[in-house]
């Protein structure tokens, strides 16, 4: 026997409504199932955003507490020891590296991965994340540096007189 009975009031009505209800007890059963449910998807929910709120905030306090915090990964998804094992370079020693061997390999690799030869782009999406991401971390030490070697001299403005 069906939980769901067909409860036409005329044989007419039947044929264009089909109004269907749960017996007694069922449908008791039917409420009680989708109050539960509700009641652990939103209990899930609030945990979730917690949850995120949370990252949110230690994501924040470690860029204000390192400034170069948020360029190790998030700018370009990868690590630096990730892109040089892509490009198969060493990492840069004191902010420099060899650029014309990182343009080189990523060259070569990113050439063999051509879709149209049989590669793969996600392949050479990696490549090219991976030749960014080296050469922003040789860019910010050589930012690092300038900035350094500023404040050793001691800053002199290029000023410009009319004549």
């Amino acid at each position: 026997m069906s939980i769901w009975t067909f409860q036409p009031s005329t044989v007419a009505s039947f044929l264009t409504h089909r109004h269907i209800y749960p017996k007694g007890r069922e449908a008791a059963h039917i409420i009680r199932a989708i109050v539960t449910g509700s009641q652990v998807f939103g209990r899930a929910v609030t945990a979730s955003l917690k949850q995120a709120q949370a990252a949110s905030k230690y994501a924040k306090a470690q860029a204000q507490n390192n400034p170069n915090a948020a360029n190790t990964f998030a700018s370009h998804g990868l690590t630096l020891e990730e892109a040089c094992k892509i490009l198969n370079v060493k990492p840069p020693q004191q902010g420099k590296a060899n650029m014309e061997e990182v343009a080189e390999r990523f060259k070569r690799l990113f050439d063999q991965n051509e879709p149209k030869k049989g590669g793969s782009f996600y392949l050479q999406s990696k490549i090219l994340r991976a030749r960014e991401r080296i050469e922003s971390e040789v860019q910010q030490a050589e930012e690092k540096a300038s900035r350094e070697a500023e404040l050793k001299e001691g800053w002199k403005p290029k000023v410009f007189k009319d004549r």
